[in-house]
């Protein structure tokens, strides 16, 4: 398990106390040391656009840093300051933020921090549990995951809670929403026959009509799988239409056999349960918006480098 970044304090500052070291390098020594596997090598945060392993080593050579442990001579390099060594001489067992704070210059930093941040700061509480564990990245990256999730199922609740005909405007909505039907009134043209809490229908793959998707919902409580039985039906309707692509959304879920089913068939058939379509609906807006929000900046390394 990759450790957090309070516990990779010590040995990053043992490798760059040896000398001028990158991140990349400091994470495969690190990696090889503490035996990770090539998964846990390549876990990535949940933004994906960095590997866990690094970011973590970045915090905790950041923090470091902000004591005077580590200093950065050069751009993508740091090192071991002579602060730094001496406390590797008094063979500590362990460096993290409660170390830290025994330095003036991080508890200045700490606490101007906090202040900016404000009332319940990511950084104002250094020892709580699951901070002290997490960079800002995992933090964010939690925070949204579990606002995502309380989303997604506050919006199936609610179209559990509407009208038949307001979920056939749902799908019409998302599907214009992801450019198929061409137009609101097209869409709405061909998904307009209402059956037992669900939609079916024909609607353009494409603006001009060239190919057509059949498309079938199914507006079911959570305890309600769809079962292989309705996707058969379903798979029936496209034979009988002549149609080589489908889409079968419902509220719920599929059982494990109509999913396996879909997967030998000579039609392309795709599946969308509740928690995918709640995810498209919040990708492409639709029942949904924004309310917040917050931007990050990274340092421009290009506008500091001198040729």
């Amino acid at each position: 398990m990759i450790p957090d970044y309070q516990s990779l304090m010590l040995p990053v500052l043992r490798l760059a106390a040896v000398g001028e070291t990158r991140v990349p390098h400091v994470a495969e020594r690190l990696a090889d040391d503490m035996g990770l596997t090539l998964e846990e090598r390549d876990e990535l945060l949940p933004s994906g656009r960095q590997r866990v392993l690094h970011n973590r080593i970045h915090w905790a050579k950041f923090y470091m840093s902000k004591a005077g442990l580590i200093v950065s001579p050069a751009r993508g390099l740091f090192t071991a300051t002579e602060k730094g060594k001496a406390l590797l001489r008094s063979s500590p067992e362990r460096i993290d933020v409660a170390v830290l704070m025994k330095e003036p210059e991080f508890r200045e930093f700490y606490r101007n921090e906090g202040e900016e941040a404000g009332q319940g700061s990511l950084i104002v509480e250094p020892l709580d549990g699951t901070l002290s564990r997490t960079t800002p990245e995992e933090q964010i990256d939690g925070a949204h995951a579990t606002l995502q999730a309380a989303l997604r199922d506050e919006l199936l609740q609610r179209i559990l809670a509407n009208s038949p005909a307001f979920f056939e405007q749902l799908i019409v909505d998302l599907l214009v929403a992801m450019g198929y039907g061409g137009s609101h009134r097209d869409a709405a043209a061909q998904l307009g026959r209402s059956g037992d809490g669900g939609v079916d229908g024909i609607v353009n793959e494409d603006r001009l009509g060239l190919d057509r998707i059949y498309v079938q919902a199914k507006r079911y409580a959570p305890d309600n799988p769809v079962g292989r039985p309705d996707v058969n039906g379903f798979v029936g309707s496209l034979v009988g239409l002549g149609a080589n692509k489908g889409v079968f959304v419902t509220t719920s879920t599929f059982s494990q056999p109509a999913r396996d089913y879909v997967k030998h068939l000579a039609q392309r058939v795709i599946l969308i349960d509740g928690r995918e379509l709640s995810d498209l609906m919040i990708e492409h807006g639709v029942g949904v918006r924004n309310y917040r929000t917050v931007e990050f900046k990274r340092l421009d390394e290009d506008f500091f480098g001198e040729e």
